[in-house]
């Protein structure tokens, strides 16, 4: 009988990795119960997918439509806001909670859990103090972070994301995992592995990094059961291991808010010697997020007229409007009036500046929350400035685009030691909605 359920959440891993004996424990745990491929919910990033998989909804009804959007009563840009509260529908703690008031959860590392109704959270929160940035995280119960720092010491955030990153933050929630299973034997814990998101950005999904990383992520699994063995709860364990996505490999960037701005739909004030977005009286700005770029438009007049200067830019594959944003289940009123997919080799950056020394300073700064979209430029350092670079030529992976059934682009995998009987679709894969409805209903 099931009474505990670990969900691993391990990016960038894919089906062809099962059988490319680099994921010997992985593969084991496939071999006796089931493995699939999974189709991602759009945009396949971060924050959208988990989402979908803990709440058994798509982005038009949970309202995580990226990693970040524009709020368009204040022309604020929200990015990696990680309030429990944006997530619109019910989570898998809610429904359990009903279920069983005694049933214990643990959320390590998962987006949108700042204050979430889970027993056990730990979360990133630096505190941003006057000449300093204090390195802490939230957690539930109060205190409780600290306790494992008392065991494994404090998490390094710039492990976690900046050029520092590093496997150093996967090895830190694996042994934070293990501690919240021998501690408190959760009946559900979602663990967050990051680590193959760095290498495959940096090095292309084919790279001996993300190889080395693989492996390393099979060992991690590899402890997180032993702590389940030697707390004896092994034998009434489900695990589930999957990825929110796979990487396509990329040569180039996007420059859509430069673009907009040589066709007089975006606006700049200079302030100081430096530029930044006028939002208030541009006409069309676009939150970029790997692969997708959320396009907000100052009047529904400028439609057309921008569309038309999509289709003219050769490396955009994809323009969404009303009629494709309901087809992608994306049509939710945070979403940009008009979406935008990169051709499969390219990425949108945020971009508005011509000249480097008009770019505000935070632009060369690891600054998640201020910059006005995704910069995976972070992940870089330039030596000689000793900040983050401009070359978008730097990056060799991304991701974000629709699943692809004809070029089995953008599958990743679900893999557990249990077999769930979960219906699959025509190219025999699992929908991640459909996954999240299931672990609904696990225990």
């Amino acid at each position: 009988m099931i009474e505990h359920v670990i969900v691993i959440d391990i990016v960038g891993l894919e089906e062809k990795h099962l059988n490319s004996r680099l994921l010997p424990t992985i593969s084991a745990l496939a071999e006796k119960g089931e493995s699939s491929k999974i189709k991602p919910v759009f945009p396949a990033v971060t924050s959208t997918v988990q989402t979908s998989i803990l709440s058994g909804e798509y982005p038009n009804r949970h309202g995580i439509i990226s990693n970040g959007f524009m709020d368009r009563d204040t022309y604020n840009v929200l990015f990696w806001e990680q309030y429990s509260s944006l997530v619109k529908v019910p989570r898998i703690w809610d429904f359990i909670k009903n279920k069983n008031i005694n049933f214990k959860i643990a959320v390590l590392f998962w987006q949108n859990s700042l204050y979430a109704n889970s027993d056990i959270i730990i979360t990133p929160k630096p505190i941003h103090l006057e000449n300093e940035m204090k390195m802490w995280c939230y957690s539930k119960p109060v205190g409780y972070y600290e306790k494992i720092v008392e065991q494994i010491g404090e998490f390094d955030l710039s492990s976690y994301w900046g050029p520092f990153a590093s496997s150093l933050s996967s090895e830190w929630i694996t042994k934070a995992a293990q501690y919240t299973i021998e501690k408190n034997k959760p009946n559900f814990m979602f663990t967050y592995i990051p680590h193959i998101d760095y290498s495959a950005q940096r090095f292309g999904k084919e790279s001996n990094q993300v190889s080395e990383d693989l492996v390393l992520a099979d060992n991690i699994v590899e402890k997180i059961i032993d702590s389940t063995k030697k707390s004896q709860i092994y034998e009434n364990t489900q695990f589930i291991i999957f990825s929110e996505y796979s990487f396509n490999d990329v040569n180039g960037a996007i420059p859509i808010n430069i673009i907009f701005r040589n066709n007089g739909l975006l606006n700049v004030r200079k302030i100081g010697d430096k530029e930044y977005v006028d939002f208030e009286y541009s006409k069309a700005f676009a939150v970029v997020d790997h692969q997708i770029a959320n396009i907000y438009l100052q009047s529904s007049r400028d439609k057309e007229r921008i569309v038309d200067i999509l289709k003219n830019i050769s490396d955009i594959d994809i323009i969404m409007t009303e009629a494709e944003k309901k087809f992608f289940n994306i049509d939710h009123e945070r979403a940009g009036d008009i979406i935008v997919v990169a051709n499969r080799d390219k990425w949108f950056s945020y971009y508005w500046w011509y000249e480097e020394n008009m770019a505000p300073s935070f632009t060369r700064m690891v600054d998640i929350h201020r910059k006005p979209g995704y910069d995976p430029l972070e992940l870089f350092i330039d030596p000689k400035k000793r900040s983050i670079p401009f070359d978008t030529g730097l990056l060799k992976g991304s991701h974000g685009r629709p699943v692809n059934m004809m070029t089995q682009e953008g599958y990743s995998v679900y893999v557990s030691n249990v077999r769930s009987n979960l219906p699959k679709d025509a190219s025999n894969s699992l929908d991640v909605v459909q996954i999240g409805k299931y672990l609904m209903n696990i225990l």
